[in-house]
């Protein structure tokens, strides 16, 4: 939609980015808004698709096209390119609760499968989402809107990430009453220590949670399920039960030295950080300090972008990212055709800040650690490394070192960030929930009930570590059977 040729008359222009250099120097957003007129002709570049396959959200392998949540897209362009803010709004809330934890942090797959992007450069969907949704925030349109009627069922949703969030938005939309139990003393799961607040800051995350509440949503901060609050008490005082616990068992790099002062998860180097900057803009100490130091981030994805770049405001002296895949090629492989996500080599936020500090990308491609030096002392002092080749065969991929490449890098703090296994397995042991083969919580993709009756699971711990947008999805989808369960009458209150 949109003006019918705005992809051949006008040049996709982004959200202009704040200077990598000084941006550093504070844990501000990294974006500046585009003025309106801009925006306009953005959302012009707008094609009328006859197939418009930036809404049509699904995975193929382990890539994703689309938008998951299915937003309409074409629709809400045309109503930002014609100046109908609001009704654009309106558009964008049918299919997403959150559209401002979208547009900072969802990678865009919506993106990778326009069709203009055929031609030229896709359209700017992100900018255009994220502004649609704080123009609404500043024009006051985005209003509490409790419902008028209630059921009388009660719902616990453990988790406050943004499935457990969908989840309660909806149920809650249904009628029931929610409510929202958070281990952490904050509401937000990762949208508030898991992703650097250059990303999303905190009063994006609080202004919605200030919402929900006002529309009746109950939070509980400080309450961990199966540790300070009894499984089964959750299991006899509400009528269903939604798990929304994300996948936070680490996946490990079990190589010598591993015990090592120093040596951390990214998450926690991030967790800590966003607490203690929260709390009292890192002047309590509460962190893990990268000042001064040596650092290396092991791991080429999103997670090890925001510790590149946490690090970088620390004031690191150094740093240097190992990714183990080789550099992907500038343009889509024969295997890699559109309408699926573009698997290109790119440079993040992160990275663009570490060359703007030492003049180059961090990352060293096809690098793997073998080894944590110590110092003599208990703590680390280097990671030894060596360059492999990835090789494919038959759908299977292996790495083989490359003879004389070894390396020691120096190193006070390396990080790793190499993904996660799962959820955490305590609480699923103690409510005896199932869980499959990769050890997430066995509920089957569109009905999401456990073995558990009237427990559901949604989003990373159900379906694995994936994006911002799949996990809205799942809270939303999970909510609907959840409420079908609830008017079944299978359990009374």
């Amino acid at each position: 939609m949109g003006k019918p040729t705005g992809f051949m008359e006008y040049v996709r222009e982004d959200l202009p980015e704040r200077n990598p250099r000084r941006r550093i120097e504070d844990w501000n957003e990294l974006y500046e808004p585009l003025p309106e007129d801009k925006l306009r002709l953005q959302a012009a570049r707008c094609m009328d698709c006859a197939v418009p396959f930036c809404q049509t959200g699904m995975n193929f392998g382990k890539l994703t096209t689309g938008c998951p949540l299915h937003n309409l897209i074409p629709e809400w362009n045309d109503l930002v390119y014609r100046g109908r803010w609001k009704e654009a709004l309106d558009r964008l809330h049918m299919t997403n609760n959150f559209p401002e934890f979208t547009g900072r942090a969802c990678p865009a797959p919506c993106e990778g499968s326009c069709v203009a992007s055929l031609v030229n450069d896709a359209v700017t969907i992100k900018s255009i989402e994220r502004t649609i949704i704080d123009r609404g925030f500043a024009e006051g349109w985005v209003k509490p809107n409790p419902p008028k009627f209630r059921t009388g069922k009660k719902v616990a949703v453990v988790g406050s990430g943004p499935a457990g969030l969908a989840a309660a938005d909806e149920l809650n939309k249904m009628g029931h009453l929610v409510t929202v139990f958070e281990r952490d003393d904050r509401i937000g799961g990762l949208l508030t220590y898991g992703i650097p607040k250059m990303k999303i800051e905190q009063h994006v995350v609080d202004r919605r949670v200030r919402l929900l509440e006002e529309e009746g949503i109950r939070f509980l901060t400080g309450v961990n399920v199966g540790v300070n609050y009894p499984a089964d008490r959750l299991l006899a005082e509400f009528d269903a039960v939604v798990l929304c616990i994300g996948a936070q068992k680490h996946r490990d790099l079990q190589i010598p030295g591993r015990e090592l002062e120093g040596v951390h998860f990214a998450m926690e180097f991030l967790w800590k950080n966003g607490k203690s900057l929260l709390d009292s803009g890192l002047a309590d100490g509460n962190y893990i300090s990268a000042e001064g130091k040596d650092v290396v981030v092991i791991g080429g994805g999103d997670t090890a972008t925001d510790c590149v770049s946490t690090a970088l405001r620390h004031g690191c002296r150094n740093l240097v990212q190992f990714d183990i895949y080789p550099v992907r090629p500038t343009e889509r492989a024969p295997d890699n055709p559109w309408p699926l996500w573009p698997v290109i080599h790119r440079k993040d936020y992160g990275q663009k800040e570490a060359a703007a500090v030492y003049g180059d990308d961090p990352r060293e491609f096809g690098v793997s650690a073998k080894e944590f030096i110590s110092d003599g002392n208990g703590r680390l002092a280097g990671v030894k490394t060596v360059q492999v080749r990835t090789i494919r065969e038959g759908g299977t991929v292996r790495r083989e070192e490359i003879p004389g490449t070894e390396r020691t890098w120096p190193a006070q703090l390396a990080l790793i960030a190499i993904g996660f296994t799962g959820p955490e397995p305590e609480l699923l042991q103690q409510m005896g929930i199932a869980t499959d083969e990769r050890s997430n919580i066995a509920a089957a993709y569109g009905k999401y009930e456990t073995n558990v009756p009237g427990v559901f699971a949604a989003g990373d711990a159900r379906r694995g570590t994936s994006l911002i947008v799949w996990a809205i999805h799942e809270g939303r989808e999970a909510a609907k059977a959840c409420d079908q369960y609830l008017r079944a009458g299978v359990r009374t209150a």
